[in-house]
């Protein structure tokens, strides 16, 4: 029981769902969910520590980026159902619909040269 409940956990904050939300229409780095999500970055760092230790997102090094996908799901069959289901969920939400479209307009190049 205890795997369902850390994703089931995982999944209770709205940050975290919009956050999994954002990775399922592409990689993103922590300044780029910081600029959409408009929080800070150590609570971003935070939130992606929770959806990994649940299975539900991954990460990769490319040179200076650390770029955050969401799993496959395999590593669990609580992870893969959500995630499947996740998918269609929410896509007529005002906050999600809106944070989808603001999300191609976001640029790590253009963030990284305002810090």
């Amino acid at each position: 029981m205890k795997p369902f409940i850390k994703i089931m956990k995982a999944l209770s904050d709205s940050n975290r769902v919009k956050i999994v939300k954002m990775l399922q229409r592409k990689s993103l780095c922590v300044c780029e969910i910081q600029a959409a999500l408009g929080i800070s970055q150590p609570t971003v760092s935070s939130h992606l520590k929770v959806l990994q230790e649940a299975g539900l997102v991954e990460y990769q090094k490319d040179g200076l980026w650390v770029n955050y996908y969401v799993t496959n799901g395999e590593s669990s069959p609580y992870a893969a159902a959500l995630l499947g289901n996740l998918r269609h969920w929410l896509e007529d939400d005002p906050e999600v619909m809106s944070l989808l479209e603001y999300l191609p307009g976001i640029s790590r190049k253009e963030i990284s040269k305002r810090s």
